[in-house]
This record gives structure tokens, C-alpha cells and sequence, in this order.
């Protein structure tokens, strides 16, 4: 069962949703004044404007979120594709999740093909745990593979198949280090422990919850929310789209 979250992190997730409800409440009333006026005036070109208004509403919301949650770091090891590339899809998963393995064996390699390669997509990873201690060790071990240059060689061994509990034990995960082609096994052990790995997987937690994940996988494309692992052509015409826009933003 997911762990319960703390007070401070139920108020944050519960100020994410809010926020964003107001939001929403503020584009239908700004969208149901348009549409009210039109009537009155008999204007032909209203719903056209209409529509305008609410997906210039909706992309400020997605550019807003993409700013907060982008990180676009040097040499970042939880991040595959250029810095300055034009999409990033940002991933919250859970590695005792079956769906996020999902997406990491049947989708991820197919759009790593299509759009990191050609310097369109960037992915950022973030260790979101919602399945207790287990989680959190494994999330740790994932880092510390980071810091020796093999976070995706680890992330993809320990979605290589489904595991959970004694599975993602601590001798089991220093196996998975070794196939991962992990070098200084005792320094994998030491930062699996140390503070910096505990503090790195708590900053990814408390973004999720400041944006009211709440279940995995989530993913935001360029601020767009994905939920779920969906097929490659839903996140292909997420980033297709995100792509899109941006262009249009830049004035390309």
C-alpha cells in the first residue's frame, strides 16, 4: 500500500490542486463571458475566438508548470537528451510500479529513438516513491548508479522486470549495480546510504507533491499533464504538439 503522506506534504498537494482548480474556474468564466457576448452581438468569428482565448489560457498553465519543473542541468545523470533541447518530458515514477516498467520497456526506447536522438525531446526522471521503504532503497540505488555515470543502465535493470519488496533488498540491488556495469561497488554501497542520496530522492518527492502527483507514472510534456502509461502515439502527439508551440512561442 502507498505510504501516507506527511501534513506538510497533504497541504502542498492540496494547495497544487487548489491552484490549479482556480485556474481552470477562471478560464470558464473569462470563456463563458466571450461566448455570452457573441450572442448579444451576433458576432460570426466568436467561437474562434472563443477557442483562441482558452488555448492561450491553457498554454500559459502548461509554460508556467514547464518552467517550475524543467531543471535542464549540466550533467544532470537522471536526464537523457540535449539541455537546450525544445520538449522535455518530465517522468514521476515508482520503481515497484509495473506501469512505469511499461513505459520503460515498451515506450521509452521508441521516443529515445525518434526525439532525444534527433535533439527534439529531453527526459527528466524523478524518483516519485509511493510504495514505502523498498521504494526509497531503490530509488537511492538508482542515484548512486548516477554518480558513477550508470543511472539508465540501472533504471532500465530494475524495470527489467517487475519487483517489489525483498526483491529491491539491498544485496539484491549491489547484483543489479554489478550487471549495470556499476565499477566502485563499495562507493555504490556508500552512496545508496549517504545523506546526499536520502536528500536527492526527497527533492524529487516534494516536487511531485507540490504538483499533486499522486499516482504512477505521471509525466508533464513541456507542462502538459500525461497520466498513466499511455501508447507511444499519445506521448508521440504530446511532443509533437509541445514542439509545436514552442516553435510557435519563439516566433520560429
Amino acid at each position: 500500500m502507498p505510504t501516507s503522506a506527511s501534513p506538510t506534504r497533504k497541504i502542498a498537494a492540496v494547495g497544487a490542486v487548489i491552484a490549479l482548480v482556480v485556474a481552470v474556474i477562471a478560464l470558464a468564466i473569462a470563456v463563458g463571458k466571450a461566448v455570452e457576448g457573441s450572442r448579444d452581438t451576433g458576432d460570426p468569428d466568436a467561437a474562434a475566438s472563443v477557442t483562441q482565448q482558452e488555448d492561450a489560457g491553457q498554454q500559459k498553465m502548461y509554460d508556467q508548470l514547464a518552467e517550475q519543473t524543467s531543471r535542464r542541468q549540466d550533467g544532470d545523470p537522471l536526464a537523457v537528451g540535449r539541455k537546450d533541447a525544445p520538449v522535455v518530458l518530465v517522468e514521476y515514477a515508482d520503481y515497484q510500479c509495473s506501469f512505469c516498467g511499461r513505459f520503460t520497456r515498451e515506450t521509452q526506447p521508441g521516443l529515445i529513438k525518434k526525439y532525444v536522438d534527433a535533439g527534439t525531446l529531453r527526459i527528466e526522471f524523478r524518483n516519485f516513491t509511493i510504495y514505502g521503504a523498498d521504494s526509497e532503497r531503490a530509488a537511492r540505488a538508482s542515484w548512486a548508479a548516477g554518480q558513477q555515470g550508470k543511472f539508465w543502465e540501472m533504471h532500465d535493470e530494475l524495470y527489467a522486470k517487475t519487483r517489489k519488496g525483498a526483491a529491491l533488498a539491498t544485496d539484491r540491488l549491489v547484483e543489479m549495480a554489478r550487471t549495470s556495469g556499476v565499477k566502485d561497488i563499495d562507493r555504490f554501497r556508500e552512496d545508496l546510504d549517504s545523506e546526499a542520496a536520502k536528500r536527492a530522492q526527497q527533492k524529487d518527492q516534494d516536487e511531485g507533491y507540490r504538483l499533486g502527483v499522486q499516482s504512477t507514472p505521471s509525466f508533464l510534456v513541456n507542462g502538459r499533464p500525461v497520466a498513466g502509461a499511455q501508447s507511444a502515439d499519445v506521448f508521440g502527439q504530446a511532443i509533437d504538439d509541445a514542439a509545436t508551440a514552442k516553435a510557435k512561442g519563439s516566433g520560429k
